[in-house]
């Protein structure tokens, strides 16, 4: 855990400033900048990469990819600026809250995996590239996108312990489990061997 430094007001209002940068739906966004239609009634009707990417276009889910990720990483490097190391993993932590709940949609959101990528980039860079590099690596060997998103959560633990980053450890595993909680369906699906893979429309 990180040294409290903030009060407790500080660390609510970045809690606030975390959780709207996270709840911009850039997915739904992008979609409809690209004529691609209504990203809700496409697919598995969720508002990330991967259903973006079910429309066909590699540049929207590409554009959805780095947005998504980068709202968790400037909620950090935002806080981390003009607060303290425990206001950013705060916001980081709300951005992802953000992004899996936002008030605009009624609270259905997406599952938070590339915010999630984005704000381990932006508090600890070594276990971000580590935690993409191992979705990557399992995304080319499976081709399945939640097995991924699942394998790099559960090594966040692993990267942080092994680069050095205690403070950020208490963090690391309450996003991995969120993870995990939710890609509840997913994990059904993979076990029933009916997960779709990749680029599958």
């Amino acid at each position: 855990m990180p040294v409290f430094e903030s009060g407790l007001i500080a660390l609510l209002l970045w809690a606030s400033v975390g959780y709207l940068f996270g709840s911009i739906p850039f997915g739904i966004v992008i979609t409809r900048l690209f004529g691609l239609g209504n990203l809700r009634e496409i697919g598995s009707g969720n508002i990330g990469t991967t259903n973006v990417l079910r429309t066909g276009s590699k540049p929207a889910a590409a554009a959805t990819l780095i947005l998504d990720g980068g709202k968790g990483a400037i909620a950090v490097l935002i806080a981390r600026a003009l607060a303290a190391e425990d206001a950013a993993q705060v916001a980081g932590l709300a951005a992802f809250v953000g992004h899996c709940f936002p008030i605009w949609l009624k609270f259905k959101g997406g599952k938070g995996v590339a915010t999630y990528l984005g704000l381990m980039l932006a508090l600890a860079w070594p276990v971000g590239i580590a935690c993409c590099l191992t979705w990557l690596a399992t995304a080319l060997l499976f081709r399945i996108s939640s097995l991924s998103a699942l394998v790099a959560a559960a090594s966040t633990a692993i990267w942080l312990f092994a680069f050095g980053y205690a403070s950020v450890l208490g963090l690391g595993i309450l996003v991995s489990f969120l993870v995990f909680w939710r890609h509840k369906d997913n994990i059904s699906r993979l076990k029933a061997g009916t997960e779709p893979k990749i680029g599958k429309k």
